[in-house]
């Protein structure tokens, strides 16, 4: 398919931005150019801004089973061209295709979910304490919403906080990637040709910092969603505090995998090399430090080893590829300091920790054993395909390693005792854990963290409550 070249949306309509400015879209598996994206000028922000307040105005006063039934119609279509977002999304991230199909079905899921609940946003009546007086708890959306959604899933990213905020009677600007800009604009399509109202949904793409900063300090933004590293959130929330305004942060991670003496390895190395390197290790909820206990070592680096010289890596246009690229030359460059500096600290090398040719940013899925806790790859979120493992002998050591690290996203363990399962259930530092399984990350379910890997959800029903304000009203009648 021919990648098209993306522009903004303002005010119901696709247009360039108002200087003619626009910037390359680089394909990750082969290093040409394939587009250009639109950069927004201030003056395109005000009109993006201005819109998203008249089609708050409206959007809000629609009944909410009407709110719900667009969303339905705009997961239909999505739906229906899942295909063609899919490829967009490996033309211009370069995951695999089969992954990329996940990420557009795993957009509906939460779409479809998410209008399910429009329908129930729901107050509450208070028991009063004189029956002369009607006591209620009332909720009204927050107002508009500036998203800030990163590259590494284009559509899924957006998609939570899109379907969000529209059901509870929000509008939304998204800043969405420059370096995949097309898959969001395919998205965000699906939506217009629902019957969505102009001004409703906003999509803008440009200079980041520029781009946050002006749309957080503008009064008519009262939300904000952002999914990316932790010290550009600490950033964002700051300005954010500075205007008082509402958000949610997703932030990055560096996830544990527990493995314990009486763990299944196969279901282990099945599990956690499936997340590990899904998306070429490009996901906030990776697993990154693998802890495993010494009695299990060695069968566990044997089962990983077979893991990864079964992966096929190359571009993800090819059906037989099930590791793409990663995103940028910065990743590449990132993986190889990761590998020399565990090197240097003592580590030794199972596999991999090289690139791969000399087209495209494609490197090795890498194993590397006895890594130093004061290891880079220890410390610093790995967003690669590196697994490092480091040994226990007593779960509590396990525990406190796990929980060292000021992130605290996700945490993965494997063990046959519930014993194990409730104590790491109560002791792990983490906002997601999943045991004796790989993540799933289902709408329904809360997605976020704690510590420095951010606040707040991006699903459940936890993940309305940020885009809804409630009042509280007190009535005499006499």
């Amino acid at each position: 398919m021919n990648y098209p070249n993306t522009q903004l949306l303002i005010n119901g309509k696709w247009r360039d931005s108002g200087d003619g400015q626009s910037i390359p879209i680089v394909n990750p598996s082969t290093g040409l150019e394939i587009g250009r994206v639109s950069c927004a000028t201030k003056s395109d922000l005000d009109e993006a801004l201005s819109a998203a307040q008249i089609g708050f105005d409206i959007w809000r006063k629609i009944p909410a089973i009407e709110r719900s039934r667009l969303m339905e119609l705009a997961s239909k279509n999505l739906r229906e061209r899942l295909e063609d977002i899919a490829m967009l999304i490996t033309l211009e991230q370069g995951k695999p295709l089969a992954e990329a199909r996940g990420e557009v079905m795993m957009a509906i899921e939460v779409i479809d979910w998410f209008a399910g609940e429009a329908r129930r946003v729901y107050g509450r009546v208070i028991p009063a304490r004189n029956l002369c007086i009607d006591q209620r708890a009332l909720k009204f959306p927050v107002g508009p919403v500036a998203a800030f959604t990163p590259w590494n899933f284009p559509v899924n990213q957006i998609a939570r906080k899109l379907a969000a905020a529209l059901s509870c009677g929000c509008s939304i600007i998204i800043k969405a990637p420059e370096e995949t800009p097309a898959s969001p604009a395919a998205l965000i399509q699906a939506f217009i040709d629902a019957g969505i109202p102009n001004g409703v949904v906003g999509l803008v793409y440009g200079n980041p910092a520029e781009i946050s900063e002006y749309l957080i300090a503008h009064p008519i933004i009262r939300k904000i969603t952002f999914t990316g590293s932790t010290p550009v959130g600490k950033q964002l929330a700051s300005l954010a505090g500075k205007y008082m305004k509402r958000c949610t942060m997703e932030l990055g991670g560096h996830a544990p995998v527990i493995v314990a003496d009486d763990a299944d390895i196969k279901l282990a190395v099945k599990s956690a090399g499936a997340a590990k390197f899904r998306n070429a290790g490009q996901v906030c909820i990776s697993p990154t430090r693998f802890l495993v206990h010494d009695s299990r070592k060695d069968e566990f680096i044997k089962e990983t080893l077979s893991y990864i010289e079964n992966l096929r890596v190359g571009n993800g246009l090819d059906d037989q590829v099930n590791m793409g690229p990663l995103a940028n030359g910065r990743r590449l460059n990132a993986m190889a300091e990761l590998t020399s500096d565990a090197l240097k600290k003592g580590a030794n090398i199972i596999t991999g920790g090289k690139k791969i040719g000399d087209i495209g940013n494609f490197f090795q899925p890498t194993l590397l054993d006895n890594v130093s806790l004061d290891a880079k790859l220890f410390n610093e979120e790995p967003f690669g395909p590196i697994l490092g493992i480091k040994t226990f002998k007593h779960i509590d050591e396990a525990i406190n390693e796990a929980n060292r690290l000021d992130f605290g996203l996700a945490g993965y363990a494997f063990t046959s005792s519930i014993k194990n399962s409730h104590k790491l259930s109560q002791e792990l530092e983490v906002g997601m854990l999943w045991i004796n399984q790989q993540a799933t990350a289902w709408p329904e379910m809360p997605f976020g963290g704690i510590k420095d890997s951010g606040y707040g959800s991006e699903g459940g029903y936890e993940a309305m409550e940020a885009y809804l304000n409630t009042k509280s009203v007190s009535i005499f009648a006499g």
